[in-house]
């Protein structure tokens, strides 16, 4: 079964190493100045001529308060008019990137995230969705992906009847845990009854998925009281869970510097949550997708996984990975075929691009050869926790044990140590081997020796 997975500690002590979490090969540490906005333009006008459909990721950056475990790209602010200068530069991008595409390349997936999207209000909302629209082939008969991000604080049941009518039918709400202590730490206080009542409303709006978001390892947090969330959690019943490893870098990250580490639990404790926490959702009926996700049997992602048909990018599991991902919004990544490009990360910067009719793109990539082997090599690993070596040497025209002989003694020393089943035919990931799913990715990640791997959160 896929949603096999087995806890062996010692090799999760030998094997919890720091890297990327591969939401794109090469991921986003690798990308450079040398890509703009004519590269952007380039790549879109190839998506029109391939006629490829779209996933669209809009960006809404503001929040009225910090949560101190942020990573995230964010603008605090109490000044809900901030919003408005942002969206008419938003608008103006929208217009820009429409030009490029084509009228029957439909958009499959909408996601928004942030930020905490609903800091718009609803008239904003309203205007935003009408001007993607004008623009771009949304779809009108709900078959979508149309999601969005939650904030349980900032919503309430004329907020979630407002979207639905807008078209979205898929939330995800952060949650990260309901112990009060826990939330004090963290400034983000918030109940189970919020949280429950916008999963009510969801429901009886009949949205057709609800994911929930925690997070273990964040300080005051024990594995008692993190199982008694995890308790809570599963008695609302989401079709989804993400359950991250909280990484404290405060050094890079600012608000993270508010968190007291001597508050936060130790190593053991943290496998101990996660050891819990797997049981817990394994016991309730859900799956082990991959990657910190669970899913309920009936959900798409598992079905995906067990069809074969799973894929992932920068907007996580999905089942969209076919379509070119258009970012729109500060920060926001875009993936057009070949071509990985971000936005500039600097509200004003975007803006100013923006005022003078030119897109914001400041960074990306253009994949070789060698790129889009290894992408497709942890895609297999990383969706379906196996790979035969035909399919990429048909694809490639490469033979496989010969294109990755470096790394074959190391893909034999984890086949001996019980995290992979290495054949003439193909890799098998173990149960034991699925929680350490990215361990086995970095092996074929040809940038990693010459990155600085503290910058990446550990795989458990």
């Amino acid at each position: 079964m896929l949603d096999n997975i087995r806890w062996d500690a010692d090799l999760i002590r030998r094997y919890d190493l720091a890297g990327p979490r591969y939401t794109s090969y090469p991921t986003a540490v690798q990308f450079h100045e040398g890509v703009g906005p004519f590269d952007m333009l380039h790549a879109l006008r190839d998506s029109r001529r391939a006629t490829r459909p779209l996933s669209l990721y809009v960006h809404i950056p503001f929040c009225a308060n910090i949560c101190y475990y942020c990573a995230c790209n964010k603008v605090i602010t109490k000044d809900r008019g901030r919003s408005a200068p942002y969206l008419t530069r938003l608008f103006r991008e929208i217009e820009i990137v429409s030009k490029h595409l084509g009228d029957e390349q439909q958009v499959e997936q909408l996601h928004f995230g942030g930020g905490t999207p609903t800091f718009l209000s609803s008239d904003q909302f309203r205007g935003l969705m009408k001007h993607l629209r004008q623009h771009l082939n949304l779809l009108d008969d709900d078959s979508g992906d149309y999601g969005i991000e939650i904030d349980p604080r900032e919503a309430d049941w004329s907020t979630m009847g407002m979207l639905r009518e807008l078209g979205f039918n898929r939330v995800s709400l952060g949650v990260q845990d309901f112990n009060l202590e826990v939330q004090q730490a963290v400034n983000r206080l918030q109940s189970y009854d919020e949280t429950r009542a916008i999963i009510d409303a969801s429901r009886t709006l009949q949205y057709r998925s609800i994911n929930v978001d925690l997070i273990y390892g964040l300080p005051r947090q024990t594995p008692d009281s993190f199982a008694h969330t995890v308790e809570q959690v599963i008695a609302l019943q989401p079709n989804r869970l993400s359950v991250f490893n909280y990484a404290h870098l405060p050094e890079r990250f600012m608000p993270q510097r508010r968190i007291n580490a001597a508050e936060l639990p130790s190593p053991g404790q943290k496998l101990e949550m996660l050891q819990r926490t797997t049981e817990q959702l394994s016991a309730a009926g859900y799956r082990y997708i991959g990657m910190d996700h669970f899913a309920l049997p009936d959900d798409e992602l598992a079905i995906a996984q067990e069809d074969g048909s799973l894929q992932r990018n920068f907007q996580g599991y999905t089942t969209h990975g076919h379509c070119d991902l258009v970012g729109l919004g500060v920060s926001a990544i875009s993936q057009i075929g070949d071509l990985y490009c971000q936005n500039s990360s600097d509200i004003t910067d975007y803006q100013n691009s923006l005022d003078n009719n030119q897109l914001a793109t400041r960074r990306g990539l253009h994949c070789n050869g060698d790129d889009r082997i290894r992408r497709a090599v942890i895609q297999q690993l990383i969706c379906h926790f196996q790979l035969a070596f035909v399919e990429i040497e048909d694809l490639f025209a490469i033979d496989f044990r010969s294109y990755f002989a470096e790394i074959w003694p190391e893909l034999e020393r984890f086949a001996s140590d019980g995290l992979i089943v290495l054949g003439d035919s193909g890799i098998d990931v173990t149960p034991a081997g699925r929680l350490l799913v990215r361990s086995i990715c970095m092996l074929f990640d040809h940038y990693l020796p010459m990155q600085n791997i503290q910058r990446f959160s550990r795989v458990i």
